[in-house]
């Protein structure tokens, strides 16, 4: 068996560095080039990758990190586990991803404590797992065409089935997993990788048993490739003697959000991950040279933490940033770049990491008033029927805002032409919701180019990009800002444009904010504070504004938390404290409100039911939450839900329109679980990545849907 390379990373960014493969995925599901296209931009992607990194000095190349939208799903197709349901669909793969007219998607939620989003497998008795490792060895072969070797890359048999709730189909996937080896050892492949970030988080004994029997199953497979086993986001704990105990080569250590494991690892090759695949900070060479020197193994190979799918391709592409602030920085090319740098220096002997930092003391906020008098005085003031429609905030961002954006930014538009447009824009987005009859409206968001740069661009302490581009899910791309100093608001961001919404309209319309963990969450945040902290500084600002749109006689505010289950620790023993302050936070940053002024939070696609008691805490009048995409399975948890409540009842993370007849029985389930005073009737997320005729279609059935059902309960 060959050594282990001595610097890799365990993955790499896939979109492309001008977001190539989000323009032709676009272009292929609209119709506009064939099949082939889109394999073509794979292609020269993957291409791009390997010779980039080869050109950078690193010797261990990854393949099979690469994906057409989720390395998830790509693992539901390697093993097999497509549905009936989508067999016979054009695309299965896009159907599951994105759905059909006439067929709904697979559940997506968030990959661990990350903005990236994955497809959950669907795994029932009845599943037959059958291996097609056509995209594996596609790809080995693709980059040995090319001059390259490379290591596939596949989720772990252990986390597939985890994140499937089917754990008890071990026995039947790992013939699949033994077939990959056996596959993949014909093809000369030396190594492989198995990411198993599941092992991070609290397992239970039957868990580590299935650790244990996956490992010594796959390690007694004959003449099989090395295995490299890769965890990250946090520490092995008791997975890792378990790991160790099997016959796998190698282990894949987080060296960044862990630390080095206290077991002895001799007759293992550790692979450590200094350098930091979620930040876009400079790793402290003294820092990740006592972190390598601390671990005892037999060998140790100098790797990222995670993969760096997760931050932009280069600062290279970032010439206007303050060069006091780039020099901070590496993105995924100069993280790279450390690991390589790191490998070859002497690491034997640890160099002294610096002083940990203090513990933060409890914190408060400002209580408003008891939920039952704000509900009474909102209802005397608002005069909204039962079961209230609304929109999450959002409508489509269209080519035509897009340009505009882009020829005030160039010069070629001036700001005053700008502001016009957007206005144009929601009066449009108004009356539209007016002609469809929606009871609560929004003004659409069509100054924001995202939900947290937005306000980035309008706060102190932030930084953003040009194209510091970082996959969300599919084609979607966010720009995370970078938060560098502390934060405050020099000015109002959003009253101008609500004022002017509410202008055009009798109908009460929302004043739109992102909250304060979610801004935190979705940035590059500054290292040399606690998260809590810097989340503090974010909440006083909002609630500035908060204060702000209410002296401006707006009347409904919603405050949205999506990211509140992303930032759970992955350890149980850790949750409580986080879940805490970021409530307080919340509840700071919404404080000031007076009795008869709805707040209302939002939140998607983060297993919110597994967090409900903190959401319930945020004490928000109105609560929106994604539930059409997961097939509504949350209404099993909210039946105590102390306050309003509106699980969505369309997914728009799918083209497909909703007819009125399945909202409606969306909606009944509801109303069979809620007290129908508290129901509130709106779609699972905002509407920005639709297009017009979609949303337009979706939102009347949305309407009648929901005027059946207030006619009944009335009757």
């Amino acid at each position: 068996m060959s050594s282990f390379p001595k610097s890799t990373v365990l993955g790499y960014p896939r979109i492309g560095p001008r977001r190539e493969l989000k323009r032709a995925l676009e272009s292929y599901w609209g119709g506009r080039s064939p099949r082939v296209e889109l394999d073509r931009v794979g292609a020269e992607l993957r291409a791009l990758t390997w010779r980039r990194l080869a050109e950078l000095g690193l010797e261990g190349l990854p393949s099979n990190t690469f994906s057409l939208y989720d390395q998830v799903l790509d693992t539901a197709v390697l093993l097999g586990a497509v549905p009936a349901r989508y067999r016979d669909a054009e695309d299965p793969y896009f159907a599951m991803a994105r759905g059909t007219e006439g067929l709904a998607p697979l559940r997506m939620t968030k990959w661990f404590d990350t903005n990236y989003h994955y497809i959950v497998p669907e795994i029932g008795p009845d599943t037959v797992f059958k291996l097609d490792a056509s995209k594996p060895l596609g790809e080995v072969r693709e980059a040995r065409g090319l001059g390259h070797e490379t290591r596939p890359v596949v989720v772990g048999p252990v986390t597939f089935l985890l994140l499937g709730s089917a754990l008890d189909r071990l026995g039947d996937v790992l013939g699949c997993y033994e077939e990959l080896l056996t596959a993949l050892a014909a093809e000369g492949v030396a190594w492989v990788q198995f990411d198993e970030p599941a092992l991070v988080g609290d397992r239970t004994p039957e868990e580590l048993a299935a650790v244990r029997t996956a490992y010594e199953r796959l390690g007694a497979v004959s003449g099989r490739p090395s295995l490299f086993v890769a965890s990250y986001f946090g520490d092995l704990g008791e997975s890792l003697p378990v790991l160790a105990g099997t016959p796998v080569e190698a282990i894949g250590i987080d060296l960044v959000r862990g630390s080095a494991p206290v077991a002895d690892l001799t007759g293992k090759t550790v692979v450590a991950g200094v350098v930091s695949g979620r930040d876009v900070w400079r790793t402290s060479p003294g820092r990740a040279l006592a972190a390598l020197g601390a671990v005892r193994a037999s060998r140790v190979v100098v790797s990222t933490s995670c993969s760096l799918l997760h931050v932009p391709y280069t600062i290279d592409d970032e010439p206007s940033l303050e060069p006091a602030l780039r020099g901070r920085l590496a993105f995924a090319e100069e993280k790279v770049a450390e690991v390589v740098a790191l490998a070859g220096a002497d690491f034997r002997g640890s160099v002294p990491a610096g002083p940990s930092v203090a513990l933060p003391g409890p914190v408060t906020f400002d209580e408003r008033g008891p939920y039952e008098v704000r509900a009474a005085a909102q209802a005397a003031h608002l005069r909204l029927p039962a079961l209230p429609t609304t929109t999450i905030g959002s409508f489509p961002q269209t080519g035509e805002l897009r340009a505009a954006r882009a020829a005030v930014a160039s010069g070629a538009l001036s700001q005053t032409g700008y502001e016009r447009r957007v206005e144009e824009e929601i009066e449009r987005v108004i009356r539209v919701q007016e002609r469809l009859g929606l009871d609560v409206l929004v003004h659409g968001e069509p100054e924001r180019n995202d939900m947290v740069q937005y306000f980035a661009e309008h706060l102190d302490g932030f930084a953003v990009t040009r194209n510091g581009w970082v996959q969300s899910y599919g084609s979607r791309c966010t720009r995370p800002p970078i938060l560098h100093g502390d934060v405050s608001r020099p000015e109002p961001i959003t009253v101008r444009w609500a004022t002017y919404a509410q202008s055009l309209t009798d109908k009460p319309v929302k004043g739109m904010l992102t909250g304060p963990v979610t801004i935190v969450a979705w940035s590059f945040v500054r290292d040399d504070l606690p998260l809590r902290d810097v989340v503090f500084q974010v909440a006083a600002a909002v609630r500035e504004e908060v204060r702000d749109l209410e002296s401006a006689g707006v009347s409904i505010i919603q405050v949205d938390e999506p990211a509140l289950r992303e930032l759970l620790p992955l350890r149980r023993a850790a949750q409580a404290d986080y879940l805490e302050w970021a409530v307080a936070a919340y509840r700071r940053a919404t404080s000031g409100a007076a009795d008869r002024t709805q707040i209302h939070t939002h939140l998607c696609y983060s297993d919110a039911d597994q967090i409900l008691a903190a959401i319930d805490g945020l004490d928000a009048d109105v609560t929106t939450i994604e539930s059409a995409r997961s097939g509504a399975r949350i209404l099993s948890e909210v039946s105590s839900f102390g306050r309003g409540l509106g699980p969505g009842v369309y997914d728009i993370h799918s083209p497909r329109v909703p007819g009125a007849a399945e909202v409606e029985g969306l909606l009944r389930r509801t109303v069979g679980v809620l007290p129908v005073e508290r129901v509130w009737v709106n779609p699972d997320c905002g509407l920005k990545t639709r297009t017009y005729e979609e949303v337009e279609a979706s939102l009347a059935n949305v309407v009648e849907a929901t005027r059946r059902v207030r006619a009944e309960l009335q009757a």
